[in-house]
């Protein structure tokens, strides 16, 4: 079974390449972020055509993620519990049956928190601590599950080619950090750095200053694993390639494939 996760950064602006990748690639599972679309007006219908269920927590302009599915998507959830009173579409999670029993994903999209003076940030921390404590009710269900999105977290110095550009940026801050490495000590395995340990592992590169063609990246979308869903790891990459592709996401395909 393989899950991938890609900020789309606006689904109808990268509509054609979203299903070139699919035809290419064939994830049995893709979970998008930034799909900035509302939810009734998501172009599921040429997901459909290639197979995909669509599961949708759209908003107008800006935000937005969806689950699409080769296998039946079951108890789908919208919103991240823990504030009634938020209304930004950033988390949907849903069960698939597998041969083996069930799967949860979630597609995640978590707030970027710039300028870190503003109320932006601690927003941000947050709506962190809220995933925590819900990540911490899905371990103690005892299933395999993979939360999957863009987290916007750099967790180390090595998943940026420049860190000292993001000192003093949101994304790299020490409390965001910390709430990323507080998900992994509560038993979470962050799938692409397990599988890939060195340097140079990006997911994002700016469309500014040629950012892209001098590498200059950083790694901020990220598939977490509880230890059931670790113990079936097979393989994780990152589908760099389609940052080359016309009118690209700013972020690339990340993915893991399991043992079901």
């Amino acid at each position: 079974m393989k899950v991938t996760t890609w900020n789309i950064n606006g689904v109808k602006a990268r509509l054609e390449s979203a299903l070139a990748y699919l035809r290419q690639e064939s994830p049995d599972v893709i979970c998008l972020q930034e799909i900035k679309s509302q939810t009734e007006a998501f172009p599921a219908a040429v997901f459909e055509e290639l197979g995909y269920q669509c599961a949708i927590h759209g908003q107008k302009g800006f935000n937005g993620v969806a689950i699409l599915s080769k296998l039946p998507l079951e108890e789908v959830r919208t919103g991240l519990p823990g504030n009634d009173e938020d209304m930004q579409s950033r988390f949907i999670e849903a069960v698939i049956s597998v041969p083996s029993g069930i799967v949860k994903v979630a597609s995640i999209y978590a707030p970027n928190g710039n300028p870190v003076a503003t109320e932006k940030f601690p927003y941000k921390l947050g709506w962190l601590e809220r995933l925590h404590a819900h990540f911490r009710d899905l371990l103690a269900e005892e299933v395999p599950f993979v939360m999957a999105g863009d987290y916007n977290i750099i967790p180390e110095p090595m998943d940026a080619k420049r860190p000292a550009a993001w000192t003093s940026d949101a994304l790299f801050q020490p409390e965001s950090r910390a709430a990323y490495r507080r998900m992994l000590s509560d038993g979470l395995t962050d799938a692409i750095r397990l599988c890939h340990p060195g340097p140079g592992v990006y997911t994002f590169w700016d469309y500014q200053a040629g950012a892209f063609q001098k590498d200059d990246g950083i790694r901020i979308d990220h598939l977490l694993l509880s230890p059931q869903a670790t113990d079936r790891l097979r393989a994780a990459g990152v589908d760099r390639f389609t940052r080359g592709w016309e009118k690209p996401s700013d972020h690339v395909p990340a993915w893991v494939e399991l043992d079901v």
